[in-house]
């Protein structure tokens, strides 16, 4: 051996070749140099198959505007509106869906803005799971972005909520076991949500919970690393995020205990009559539990809301496991809650699948409609969204499913045509501090009261994370910077 290649002695054996199967002789009389087109089709023997966009050239269902009927308005927001639809075209012709429309150019004012709208895009295609909004279909014109999500009639947790005043400690545990699973799905995937509130919980047409609004998570987070993103909701907000030490996972584990304590007592845990205070009961103010909580109630709220990031309940590398193993959820089959078994506490009145009586009539009574593209983006401008068309593999499988024809010979349909996107953007550090809509994470509203589900403005609660200048050198007083 030299040089690090083996020298290697080959016998010199002649090697022989049977290639009688592969010859093919044909005498040039054997076949018909001209054939007759006609008579061949008619033969019996023939399969004919309609030249068709799907068997000539099969790709991704081209979809747009124009394959969807506007029923009603569900909401709007400063970047563009949410209808109720119906499709009119293909294999879902007659299906409701919640219609998300954006207008570019608002988006691109904004670096952070665009950023959250692909990761939004992105994660509602890359996760999947029982208790999170499904993504249909994802589109684009000259000057406008189209999300097709899933119709969830149920409305949202938050109106329920409102008219409810609190929640019994079982029906908090329900809602409660819901989120902790999509939330451990999420972490799963390295995703942080970091805006669980109950304005983006909804509820599907049995009363089951789904996450909506991903336009603040972030992507990609190993264990160890953590994010600077100042953003979400500030009732909400866990302390480590308005400190700006960085901040992981752990914060959606602080939001589960606000959210718990606003469902078990009516409010947030800290709260007050501006940000400033507000933010300073966060970082230091005690926490008050009312006595009518049992001890397994107070005892889950507590360790959600320890401050020390190392000793909150959820805290790597247990994360949701921890949460699950609680005492409050003793009674809680995590498998039953997968397979969405459990009976919801509070199933929707509903009278059909398009049923809108749960989202605010403000909206609901409005004339749909989606007003044109006046805007015209530069070339540079638009490729800031390439590859945002998507189509839900569930779709695809069921447009390229085998057709069942009378072939007239026995030959074998092809197998169904399958597709995936694998865009993924890394969302741009930085300050979101205009609130956002759960089914519309992105759609901004310029007032002091955040958007709902839909929309759908709500005056009457006191969740807001939109900041005006002077609000903002407020909060930095307040804040302690590192």
């Amino acid at each position: 051996m030299a040089n690090g290649v083996f020298d290697i002695e080959l016998p010199d054996v002649p090697v022989e070749v049977d290639d009688s199967d592969d010859a093919l002789e044909i005498e040039e009389d054997q076949y018909d140099q001209n054939p007759n087109i006609n008579e061949i089709v008619e033969s019996a023997d023939i399969e004919t198959v309609p030249l068709t966009e799907q068997t000539v050239n099969p790709g991704q269902e081209k979809t747009g505007p124009q394959d969807f009927e506007l029923r009603k308005v569900l909401g709007k927001g400063g970047y563009g509106k949410v209808f109720q639809v119906k499709k009119i075209t293909g294999k879902d012709a007659n299906t409701v869906f919640a219609m998300k429309v954006l207008r570019k150019a608002s988006i691109v004012r904004n670096q952070k803005d665009t950023a959250h709208t692909k990761a939004e895009r992105n994660i509602l295609e890359e996760v999947k799971h029982p208790f999170i909004v499904d993504l249909i279909y994802a589109f684009q014109t000259g000057g406008k972005l189209y999300l097709i999500l899933e119709y969830l009639s149920g409305g949202e947790l938050f109106m329920h909520l409102e008219r409810e005043g609190i929640f019994l400690e079982d029906t908090a545990c329900f809602y409660l076991s819901e989120i902790i699973l999509a939330l451990e799905h999420l972490h799963g995937q390295g995703i942080i949500y970091r805006d669980l509130k109950p304005e983006n919980i909804l509820l599907d047409a049995q009363g089951h919970v789904k996450l909506t609004d991903f336009g603040l998570c972030k992507e990609h987070i190993r264990e160890g690393i953590l994010t600077h993103t100042f953003c979400g909701t500030i009732e909400y907000m866990a302390p480590e995020i308005l400190t700006r030490h960085g901040h992981g996972k752990e914060v959606d584990w602080w939001s589960l205990g606000a959210l718990m304590y606003d469902m078990l007592t009516g409010a947030p845990p800290f709260t007050a009559e501006n940000r400033k205070k507000t933010i300073e009961k966060i970082l230091k103010g005690k926490l008050n539990l009312p006595p009518y909580l049992t001890a397994d109630a107070r005892d889950l709220v507590r360790k959600l809301l320890k401050r020390q990031v190392s000793s909150r309940l959820g805290a790597p590398p247990e994360d949701a496991l921890a949460v699950k193993q609680h005492q409050f959820f003793k009674h809680i089959s995590w498998d039953d809650v997968l397979s969405r078994k459990l009976d919801p506490p509070f199933k929707p009145s509903l009278t059909s699948d398009d049923d809108v009586s749960q989202f605010d009539t403000k909206f609901t009574k409005q004339t749909p409609v989606d007003s044109p593209d006046e805007s015209t983006l530069s070339e540079s401008a638009n490729l800031i969204f390439q590859g945002f068309t998507y189509i839900a593999p569930s779709v695809l499988e069921e447009i390229y499913k085998p057709q069942i024809v009378k072939a007239r010979s026995p030959r074998k349909t092809g197998t169904p045509f399958r597709h995936h996107f694998g865009l993924s953007i890394e969302p741009a550090h930085g300050h979101n501090l205009e609130p956002h809509c759960s089914y519309l994470g992105g759609m901004h509203h310029m007032g002091h009261h955040n958007l709902g589900a839909f929309g759908a403005q709500h005056t009457n609660h006191s969740h807001t994370n939109n900041f005006n200048n002077d609000e903002m050198m407020e909060i930095s007083s307040a804040v302690p910077q590192v």
